[in-house]
């Protein structure tokens, strides 16, 4: 077995499409059948006999089956198996499925494999035997030509409550005591405690395709981007990874790009019932995070600020994030504290934080020219209070709750707080 999460699903869903498969039958909806000539019958004697259209039947309360809670799991974990299409090309009748989307490739592929499963069957009784070789003959055909590289790196300052918590494209957080033959050096963080969270990606690669690496980089630098504006606690990537191939001995590899490494503040905690919450939140700035432009060089920006160990460092990082978004005019327009002020706090509150953020601006130029410069403790106040500022700012945004036009939306809400003003004094 090569992918223990796809087998895990697609048992789960066996299991549940039994029982309601045998429930329909139980119901009173037939199976149909055909009338078929017996194997091994003389020509001068043809016997016949019935079969089953268990493919048809399947077909026919596909809406029923849509329906249970582990048909969607089902359907994600196969859309994200490479090689599917050579699947589908040997199962399915019409031949292929060319020019569908993912998930519609998903969907054929689950019937097809749920067709082979209760092949001949009646009674829809779910024999173990014949489920193994139905995910035998898909993973064979779907991993041909194909190498299995697993990646997997110490995500610190995460805590989780379930043993694993699935993030779909084949990566999987797991509490590091339950992850099969993995390092103890990744497991066990020094001077001992409770297990390290991994972060466990598993990389299908065919002749050609992006080094497996190099994927991991992206994906894995995605992730920790998604849990920093996730939660202030600063998760952070190991310093060290560890990769296996085609089931080969761990090596270790410098996995993790600058920004994402880093030492985190406190632990973020993840209860069970908050891992749809994660897993939809990373899912979606995974998706919406652009390339170019104002809101790439941001978060480009607050990563690094993230990053830093000395706040007058990250102090500067953060403000640089925030102009990038709001001051695109340059610092001497003094626009930013109030564009802040109005896009973060409620209208009691914009006064204090405006002066908060003017507080900020000075107290970099001190640090700059070295002239009046603050204590420690009132620059570590102020980054954490710019960083918190851009964390909400860029959050809205790539969760498409604020417009990207940051700047555009903050001079609208001045202006209609300028004429409500002007309306309250002339009455």
């Amino acid at each position: 077995m090569r992918n223990r999460q796809l087998h895990r699903a697609l048992l789960a869903f066996a299991e549940e499409a039994a029982w309601q498969l045998a429930a329909d039958t139980t119901d009173g909806h037939e199976v149909p059948f055909e009338v078929v000539e017996a194997r091994g019958a003389r020509r001068d004697r043809p016997l016949y006999c019935y079969r089953p259209l268990t493919g048809d039947f399947i077909a026919h309360r596909q809406s029923v089956i849509a329906r249970l809670p582990t048909y969607l799991p089902a359907v994600h974990a196969l859309s994200a198996v490479g090689g599917l299409d050579a699947y589908l090309q040997a199962r399915v009748a019409r031949g292929g499925a060319g020019g569908v989307a993912p998930r519609e490739r998903g969907e054929l592929a689950l019937r097809a494999l749920l067709g082979r499963v209760f092949e001949d069957s009646t009674d829809f009784a779910l024999v173990p035997e014949r489920f193994e070789r139905a995910y035998a003959e898909l993973e064979a055909i779907v991993h041909e030509g194909r190498t299995e590289t697993v990646v997997l790196v110490p995500l610190l300052g995460l805590r989780i409550e379930s043993a694993e918590i699935a993030m779909g494209d084949d990566l999987t957080l797991m509490r590091g005591d339950v992850v099969d033959d993995a390092p103890e050096e990744a497991v066990w963080p020094h001077g001992g405690g409770a297990p390290n969270v991994l972060a466990v990606l598993r990389w299908e690669a065919a002749a050609g395709d992006e080094a497996p690496l190099a994927h991991a980089r992206v994906r894995l630098g995605r992730l920790v981007t998604a849990l920093r504006l996730y939660d202030p606690a600063l998760v952070s990537l190991g310093p060290a990874a560890w990769t296996r191939t085609a089931g080969g001995p761990w090596q270790v590899a410098v996995l993790a790009p600058g920004a994402a490494l880093g030492r985190p503040r406190a632990e973020c905690p993840v209860a069970a019932a908050q891992e749809d919450e994660l897993r939809a939140f990373c899912s979606l700035v995974g998706r919406r995070t652009p390339r170019a432009g104002e809101v790439a060089w941001a978060l480009r920006r607050f990563e690094l600020g993230c990053a830093h160990e000395r706040p007058e460092d990250a102090l500067t990082d953060h403000l640089l994030a925030l102009r990038a978004l709001l001051e695109p005019e340059g610092p001497g327009s003094g626009r930013l504290p109030g564009r802040v002020a109005v896009i973060c706090a409620q209208p009691h509150e914009r006064e204090a934080l405006g002066d908060r953020v003017r507080h900020a601006i000075a107290a970099e130029r001190a640090l700059v020219t070295g002239a009046g410069v603050p204590g420690p403790e009132v620059v570590a106040g102020l980054a954490a209070l710019l960083e918190a500022q851009a964390r909400a700012i860029l959050r809205d945004v790539l969760c498409g709750h604020l417009d990207a036009d940051v700047r555009g939306v903050a001079d609208a809400l001045l202006s209609t707080g300028a004429e409500v003003a002007e309306q309250a004094t002339l009455a």
